[in-house]
C-alpha cells in the first residue's frame, strides 16, 4: 500500500449558492490538489459534508472526481457509519473499481465499547474487497478507538492496512506506531501534529489544510519522510496559524473560506453548518495575502 504514503487530502464538496453540488468547483479542487503535489485523494470523507448528501449526490461526487482525476492519483473512498449493516450494504453495492482503499470512520453517536468497535470493523473487513483504513476521530464520534483495538484489528485482518489517527494525542499516535507492524500505516488525521507524527514513524497524513495549501503542506510531509527536520519545521510554523484558523469555527467552513479567497470555488455549506464569521474570514484572507 505504498500509495498511502505521503499527503492525501479529504476533498470538500463545493455547493452552488442554491445548495446543489457544484461539479465545476469540485473539478477545480481536484486539479488544484493534483497540480500542487498531493499524493492521493479521499472522496466522501467527513470533510465532504457526506452526512448531508443524498445517495444520488454521493454518486455524482464520485463520478466527478473519477472523471477529473483520470487515473492521475490513487483514490480512497469514505464508507463508514454507526450502522454496521448499512456500511456493509454500501460496500457491496458501490462500484469500487476506481479506488485503492476504503476509509471507514469509527461508529459515532452509539458510543460502542472497544469490543463493539472491534466487532464492527472485523465484520466489515470480512466483506470488503478493498483494503481498509480505520478512522479514529473521537472529537466527532464521542468514543476513542484505543491503540490496543487498532493493533488487534490489524493483526487479525490483513486487509486492515492503516489508521487515520485524529485523536490529537501524540502519545497515542506513538503507541500506535510503536505497537503495529512495519507494513501497517499510521496516518495523521490532525494537521497540527502531522509533522511530529511523521518524524516518529507515521506514513503521512490525510489533511484538510493540505487541500488549501497543497504545495507547501505536501512538501513539508516529504521533507519529514526524508527526516529533513529543520526544513520541515520551517514550513510547519509558516502554516500553523492557518491550521488554527480553518478549524476555529468548524470544518469545512474554514477551508471553504480559503478556497473562496483563492477563487477555486464558493464557500456555501449545508445546514446545520454555516460559513465563517466576518472576523475570521478577514484573518484567513490576510494570511493568504501575506503567505
Amino acid at each position: 500500500m505504498q500509495e498511502l504514503i505521503g499527503t492525501g487530502v479529504a476533498l470538500i464538496t463545493p455547493f452552488k449558492e442554491d445548495g446543489t453540488v457544484d461539479t465545476n468547483g469540485l473539478e477545480n479542487v481536484v486539479n488544484y490538489s493534483i497540480e500542487n503535489g498531493i499524493d492521493y485523494l479521499v472522496v466522501l470523507g467527513t470533510t465532504a459534508e457526506s452526512a448531508t448528501l443524498s445517495s444520488n449526490e454521493k454518486q455524482l461526487v464520485i463520478d466527478t472526481v473519477i472523471s477529473c482525476n483520470n487515473g492521475r492519483l490513487p483514490l480512497v473512498l469514505g464508507i463508514g457509519g454507526n450502522d454496521t449493516n448499512k456500511v456493509l450494504n454500501e460496500i457491496k453495492t458501490r462500484d469500487l473499481s476506481s479506488f485503492t482503499a476504503i476509509l471507514s470512520v469509527s461508529p459515532y453517536y452509539n458510543k460502542p465499547t472497544q469490543e463493539g468497535i472491534y466487532q464492527h470493523f472485523s465484520t466489515i473487513a470480512k466483506s470488503s474487497p478493498l483494503p481498509i483504513i480505520l478512522y479514529n476521530v473521537p472529537g466527532r464520534t464521542s468514543s476513542n478507538m484505543l491503540p490496543e483495538t487498532v493493533i488487534r484489528l490489524a493483526n487479525d485482518h490483513s486487509n486492515i492496512v492503516a489508521v487515520k489517527e485524529a485523536a490529537g494525542d501524540i502519545v497515542q499516535a506513538m503507541k500506535l506506531i510503536d505497537g503495529s507492524s512495519d507494513d501497517f500505516f499510521v496516518i495523521s488525521g490532525d494537521d497540527m501534529i502531522t509533522l511530529p507524527m511523521v518524524l516518529a514513524g507515521g506514513a503521512g497524513v490525510i489533511s484538510v489544510i493540505g487541500e488549501g495549501f497543497p504545495k507547501e503542506f505536501s512538501q513539508m510531509v516529504r521533507l519529514a519522510l526524508d527526516k529533513k527536520v529543520d526544513e520541515a519545521y520551517r514550513i510547519h510554523y509558516k502554516l500553523a496559524p492557518a491550521i488554527d484558523m480553518i478549524f476555529e469555527e468548524g470544518n469545512p467552513a474554514g477551508i471553504k473560506a480559503v478556497f473562496k479567497k483563492l477563487g477555486i470555488c464558493g464557500d456555501t455549506l449545508r445546514l446545520p453548518l454555516v460559513g465563517v464569521s466576518s472576523g475570521l474570514r478577514k484573518r484567513i484572507e490576510g494570511f493568504i495575502d501575506t503567505l
